[in-house]
């Protein structure tokens, strides 16, 4: 992400952090080049950026001001309910989301698919394209349980960017990041263990306990900052919890960064209680802001957390290629992916592997992260202004999703089987709890490019759900 956008990007989040309020004056563009050790220059293009988004008004000869009619919906609420460890539900309703097929004239709000039309994907389809008419016949072979050597020691260059130093014999590639949580919960936990996870949290963790056998216990999480650090402290003192998962960075569906010190402080509680955390750090690449957060595996100096990820977010689901560096758990990692998939498919490896070396990652993320940013700034602003009144909305740190939040009652669920009549699809949000919390609420994505006819399906969403919102009777 280029300087401007970086500083554009930290502004906008203080104002819609509510740091600054509609008519407050914002810092000076002297006072900003020299906070942040930019030009002058960068720092007007930062205001002209925001002036664009609807975030700050310039006064002539007096600097540049907060919007006196700038609105920003409220966030969504932190979620008190009390902390026990349950069986995880919702099955039907997420089958119904990962059933749905790319269709036309479906337009698919609640799937998480980043955009796959980017040009900077053309090397890519390149090299997969290559790779297949070079017949050569080590690309239908099993290949090693591990995963592709050059992969492998790519995958080890890209983490030094979220802090960590991991060689490339500590990583095992999986198909795709869901094989690297699931193989992470299955060498550590047996069934009936307890879990415990952010909440709301990824769908695809709380099948997995689910399927597993094992109970999820859903920790407070705040929009902003991430889990409660106190409520996970008093789980972990009274429930035989065997593991944390989380998602610290550009979470789904929230869209949080946890601060740095939460991170350490998470690792310190690990280990004085001795459970392992499974760290999903798929979305991370995608963050707004600069530097790319650190994970918690990068504070690890003991091996106890596994870190999982993906190349689904950052370049394409397709491609089903993941990976996991699992610290002390490696043969274990190992022996569950032997008992699943054995050993990853060649080609997408291969292809992979050259289209790293060659560079083009970096432009690639450079270029999604832009368009992710102003997707982010366009759906608040629809839902702001087509949702009904007292919609609450995240205010994502990176990634593509947003997590909306109606008033108590609404029924999402009932929403989204009305859209589809309407060629609309959005993901309920009971199947981010364990048990079927967030009926009121719903994650939309805003991956794909802003176009008419999805402003429209976004108003068409705002205005049947403030019909159903309608029908609701009066609070006693």
């Amino acid at each position: 992400m280029t300087l401007y956008l970086n500083l554009a990007e930290q502004l906008g989040a203080r104002i819609e952090q509510g740091l600054y309020h509609p008519g407050d004056r914002l810092p000076s563009v002297r006072a900003l080049s020299q906070e942040h050790g930019v030009s002058l220059s960068t720092v007007q293009q930062a205001y002209r950026h925001l002036e664009d988004l609807g975030l700050a008004t310039p006064r002539p000869k007096s600097g540049y001001y907060v919007p006196l009619e700038r609105q920003v919906p409220a966030l969504p609420q932190v979620n008190r309910a009390a902390q026990r460890p349950v069986e995880v539900s919702q099955w039907d309703h997420v089958l119904e989301l990962i059933s749905s097929s790319p269709q036309r004239g479906l337009i698919q709000l609640g799937r998480g698919r980043p955009d796959i039309a980017s040009p900077t994907l053309k090397p890519l389809l390149r090299m997969l394209s290559r790779q297949a008419r070079r017949q050569d016949p080590e690309v239908l072979t099993y290949g090693s349980i591990r995963g592709e050597l050059r992969l492998r020691g790519q995958i080890s260059r890209l983490m030094l960017g979220s802090g960590c130093r991991i060689a490339a014999e500590d990583i095992v590639v999986t198909t795709g990041c869901h094989e690297a949580l699931s193989a992470s919960i299955r060498a550590i936990c047996q069934p009936g263990d307890i879990v415990a996870v952010d909440s709301p949290s990824f769908h695809g963790v709380m099948q997995a306990l689910k399927g597993f056998g094992m109970k999820a216990l859903e920790l407070p999480t705040d929009p902003l900052s991430g889990i409660s650090l106190d409520a996970l402290e008093m789980a972990l003192e009274q429930w035989p919890i065997k593991a944390i998962q989380l998602t610290p960075n550009c979470n789904n569906p929230l869209g949080y960064i946890m601060p740095e010190a939460n991170k350490r402080a998470l690792l310190a509680l690990a280990q004085r209680f001795d459970v392992a955390i499974i760290e999903d750090d798929v979305y991370a690449d995608l963050a707004f802001s600069y530097p790319r957060p650190r994970t918690i595996k990068s504070y690890d100096e003991d091996g106890r957390v596994l870190l999982c990820s993906s190349f689904s977010k950052t370049l394409a689901p397709g491609l089903r290629v993941g990976w996991v560096a699992p610290g002390r758990y490696l043969e274990q990692v190992l022996h569950m992916k032997y008992m699943g998939t054995g050993s990853t498919a060649q080609l997408p490896q291969l292809a992979l592997a050259e289209f790293l070396e060659a560079g083009h990652f970096e432009p690639h993320l450079r270029r999604m992260r832009a368009q992710y940013l102003q997707g982010r700034d366009l759906m608040v602003d629809w839902v702001s202004r087509y949702f009904p009144a007292g919609t609450r909305v995240s205010r994502p740190q990176g990634g593509f999703m947003l997590w909306v939040e109606m008033p108590s009652g609404f029924d999402s669920q009932r929403l989204n089987r009305t859209l589809l009549a309407h060629g609309i699809q959005i993901a309920p949000g009971s199947i981010f709890s364990a048990a079927g919390k967030y009926r009121n609420c719903l994650r939309l994505n805003y991956a794909g490019k802003p176009t008419p006819a999805l402003e429209d399906a976004v108003s068409r969403v705002g205005e049947i759900a403030g019909q159903l919102l309608a029908e609701l009777p009066e609070p006693v």
